[in-house]
């Protein structure tokens, strides 16, 4: 589904404050302690809580393996002055022409944009390089901050319903949402840091 460079680890998107990279094993206690929080969790489908200890070493293991199989994109956000260090994780999955979005962020970042600079540059940069038509993605009803993102990366309401959420023991009430290729686009290209060799498996 992704090209070769993005299933190198070490390819990286900037933006003005962030690196988009590859999740690391060093960063498995930090993504623990982050994601570990009610606040992020309640709001996401996948995301347990309490985080089972351990849990964030096989997210990592999984998201490499996703990222070099080119089944997924997943990638750790760090501010670029402790590169690092994740301060959230965003995501791309899905299957033919079609993907879903997913994210979260640390709760001590909410409210400074980071989100929305990140799916603007990951956007940019998968309308440049892939065929992909269509990106999805959902927010739960009352995370009025994710639907607030989505539309400011252009993302359209498409309607409400019930999401998976099997971290929440049964469906999420969500609202939907939707990015087409045709769709005006938003923001400058990001700038990249590309390999052609795939390492670090």
């Amino acid at each position: 589904m992704f090209p070769d460079y993005f299933r190198d680890d070490v390819f990286r998107l900037e933006t003005q404050r962030l690196w988009l990279r590859w999740p690391t094993a060093a960063d498995a206690p930090t993504i623990e302690k982050l994601a570990g929080e009610r606040e992020i969790a309640e709001f996401t489908a996948r995301i347990p809580h309490p985080y089972p200890k351990g849990a964030a070493e096989g997210f990592v293991l999984g998201a490499r393996k996703a990222n070099c199989e080119g089944r997924a994109l997943h990638l750790a956000l760090a501010l670029k002055q402790k590169p690092a260090i994740p301060i959230g994780v965003v995501s791309l999955d899905g299957a033919g022409e079609e993907l879903e979005l997913g994210y979260w962020l640390g709760r001590m970042y909410w409210g400074s944009g980071l989100i929305s600079e990140a799916v603007g540059s990951l956007l940019g940069f998968v309308w440049l390089s892939t065929g992909i038509e269509r990106i999805e993605a959902a927010a739960a009803l009352p995370n009025l901050r994710s639907q607030r993102a989505l539309e400011r990366a252009g993302f359209v309401a498409t309607g409400e319903g019930l999401g998976d959420a099997p971290a929440r023991d049964g469906p999420l009430p969500v609202r939907r949402y939707e990015l087409l290729r045709s769709t005006p686009r938003f923001g400058a290209l990001p700038q990249s840091g590309l390999s052609s060799c795939c390492a670090g498996r």
